[in-house]
């Protein structure tokens, strides 16, 4: 493999959300906004991160209103960075869930949808949004998502956004999305050691022509906190073989469960993130796939 300054996020190939080309390696903002021990970031460095990330050719960055600490905002970050955005580059936000002045966490009733998206709207500077993601609750608890997904099509109906996908969710309730408004994307957690039922589910929306976008693909059972997983030892040995870290493995992985699988790791760390971006290139054999799957 080439040295990770020689990589562009070229390397990962392209995907289409809707009519928006995007490459399968994007930039997730969620880690913008605090150190992992919750600490503020540095605004210099974060905002420098995601300029070197469009240097780098990534041209899709996945945030959210409700992604902020004390002091710092991913959007209004993004913005900083950003603005004015180049015609290529495609934002992703969510909405669904908020976040009271005190970090509290709520959900938002389907009127109050229009609320958050345009919240979303003021801090990233924009008259619409590319892509906008229902995020539902805890999987195994929600029920329907029509009437919260409707709201969301009404809204893309008006032109606040263009389109729409679904986050956190199991098959029936992409199935009830579709029934209302086409879906580009499904971005649910995942990554080696996901059960069969979302590596099932997975394929499926590559059959459907639906990106399926994971997040927490690097940080495992770590999620929020900003950890990582913990690397067995398959592969750590496997990483060393190849001269490439874990995480980039992880990373490499994910890509190859299918072309409509697209990457938005995230880091405030201007090294991990030429080599997250690096790790687009990276293609493994049948055989170290075998290897990955069954550790």
């Amino acid at each position: 493999m080439a040295s990770s300054d020689e990589i562009t996020a070229a390397g990962s190939g392209t995907w289409q959300l809707g009519d928006l080309t995007v490459r399968r390696i994007g930039f997730g903002a969620m880690r913008l906004t605090h150190l992992a021990d919750g600490s503020p970031s540095d605004r210099d460095r974060v905002t420098g991160v995601l300029r070197r990330a469009v240097e780098l050719g990534v041209n899709h960055i996945d945030t959210a209103a409700f992604h902020f600490s004390p002091t710092r905002s991913a959007n209004e970050l993004v913005n900083r960075a950003l603005a004015p955005y180049a015609d290529d580059l495609v934002i992703t936000t969510k909405v669904g869930p908020g976040r009271d002045a005190s970090g509290e966490w709520w959900w938002a009733r389907p009127e109050q949808l229009r609320g958050q998206v345009e919240e979303n709207l003021r801090q990233l500077g924009r008259d619409h949004l590319d892509v906008v993601n229902l995020r539902a609750p805890r999987q195994a608890e929600t029920g329907s998502i029509a009437e919260h997904f409707g709201a969301l099509a009404e809204l893309r109906t008006a032109g606040l956004i263009r389109h729409l996908g679904v986050s956190n969710v199991r098959p029936d309730h992409l199935a009830e999305a579709r029934a209302i408004a086409p879906v580009v994307c499904v971005q649910n957690a995942y990554g080696i050691g996901s059960p069969a039922e979302e590596h099932a589910f997975l394929d499926a929306c590559g059959e459907q022509g639906i990106a399926y976008v994971p997040f927490f693909a690097i940080a495992g059972a770590g999620r929020e906190a900003g950890g990582v997983a913990e690397d067995g030892g398959a592969v750590r040995e496997l990483a060393r073989a190849r001269g490439v870290s874990p995480a980039q493995l992880r990373l490499a992985w994910t890509l190859s469960r299918g072309a409509h699988v697209l990457a938005i790791p995230g880091t405030g760390n201007p090294r991990h993130l030429v080599e997250n971006v690096a790790a687009g290139a990276l293609r493994l054999s049948s055989e170290e796939l075998a290897l990955l799957e069954a550790a």
